[in-house]
């Protein structure tokens, strides 16, 4: 038995895939710029952006943006835990101490991010359902593809209508509220400059969002696009697709049409949580799902290669860019940084993201001009592989 197993090189790496990381990268942080620089969880985000230009970035983030990457991320997290279980068995290795390690240490990774650095993290959850994908790889990929499919469709459609009811039966119970005490404990907080308080509200942050109630929300949310992706890859789907290239921009345009209008359902009827539901947990995933699709059409065609090459890059290093943006993020708003919490608008949050990623471009194409992966990815690989090269 060969243990000669190592992670995909760049001649193997399916370039798609990578522009798929980079311009996740994007939207995730044009999302987790809002929660850097102002008490997002605590407040309506309707009512707070009312100027008009804050108003317009917020409308166009919430539609084309929210919810649809971190999905998209979780289907490329499935796609590569496959193909590496894949590779694995090809050479006749025993995958599961593999990605034990390997989930193992992303989550020590995670909760250094989550309760040190930003409490908006999401690599606990990836890791945490990592070990639960281990144990759904050994189904056929037309099997992972119908379990995905269900757990996303059943759960998500059910609450979306008993919300949708209970609007109508009990409009009070579905409108956003705004959180006074947790939006003044969070400004109070992100603008002192010791650490130690920062830590306490960081989290009090984490544990809003991942908590019990939300858990079985967070589940439903991830793991059926882990799954997906998982099945996608043991179909190979992004190689037959290229060959069927008409049929692939047909479901780009249905994918895309049906979920911008799943998205613009709380601007069309009511700005309730029960149409933020639906917006998010049917919208979000399915535009995700374009997006993949729009991307392997683009990428296929020799001017969209070569347009795409740099976020390719960025997408290379995703985790280290992942939690260089929280850095950075956290440094310009926090007390102990520059300060800034509370004290922008939404419009220069944007602008921001867009420098500062086009920075993290720059230096991810820099970087691997010389070294193999970004520098978080070669730590995460020597703690899973216990090699150095």
């Amino acid at each position: 038995m060969s243990n000669n197993f190592t992670p995909i090189e760049k001649t193997n790496r399916i370039q798609s895939l990578d522009v798929m990381r980079g311009f996740a990268l994007l939207g995730i942080f044009l999302v987790n710029m809002i929660s850097f620089h102002s008490p997002f969880l605590y407040y309506d985000p309707y009512e707070w952006w009312s100027a008009p230009n804050d108003h317009f970035h917020y409308q166009w983030i919430d539609i084309f943006v929210q919810a649809s990457f971190y999905p998209l991320f979780a289907m490329l997290f499935g796609y590569g835990t496959a193909l590496q279980k894949q590779r694995a068995d090809a050479r006749g290795v025993n995958y599961w101490p593999i990605g034990l390690r390997r989930f193992f240490f992303l989550l020590c990774i995670g909760s250094i991010h989550a309760f040190l650095i930003w409490s908006g993290d999401i690599l606990i959850n990836y890791a945490v359902l990592g070990f639960l994908l281990l144990l759904m790889l050994r189904f056929s990929g037309k099997t992972l593809l119908i379990i995905g499919s269900i757990l996303f469709v059943i759960p998500n459609v059910f609450i979306s209508i008993m919300l949708l009811l209970l609007s109508k039966v009990d409009p009070t119970s579905v409108i956003i509220w705004t959180d006074l005490t947790g939006m003044k404990s969070s400004i109070s907080s992100y603008t002192t400059d010791s650490f130690q308080v920062i830590m306490k509200q960081r989290l009090a942050d984490w544990t809003a969002v991942n908590n019990i109630q939300n858990m079985f929300l967070l589940f439903i949310a991830i793991f059926p696009m882990m799954l997906i992706g998982a099945g996608a890859a043991k179909l190979d789907l992004l190689t037959k697709w290229t060959q069927l290239k008409k049929k692939l921009f047909a479901m780009f345009l249905f994918f895309f049409l049906v979920a911008v209008l799943l998205k613009y359902t709380p601007y069309l009827f009511e700005k309730n949580l029960a149409y933020i539901f639906v917006q998010d947990s049917l919208g979000g995933p399915l535009l995700a799902t374009a997006y993949a699709v729009g991307i392997v059409l683009m990428v296929e065609s020799s001017i969209g290669m070569k347009i795409t090459k740099p976020l390719a890059s960025a997408g290379r290093m995703s985790l280290t860019n992942y939690l260089m943006q929280s850095i950075v993020g956290t440094f310009l708003f926090y007390g102990y940084g520059i300060g800034l919490y509370g004290k922008i608008s939404l419009t220069t949050g944007t602008m921001l993201v867009f420098a500062i990623f086009i920075m993290q471009v720059i230096l991810s194409e820099l970087w691997l001009l010389k070294f193999k992966q970004g520098p978080i990815e070669k730590v995460w690989r020597m703690l899973t592989y216990g090699k150095s090269k």
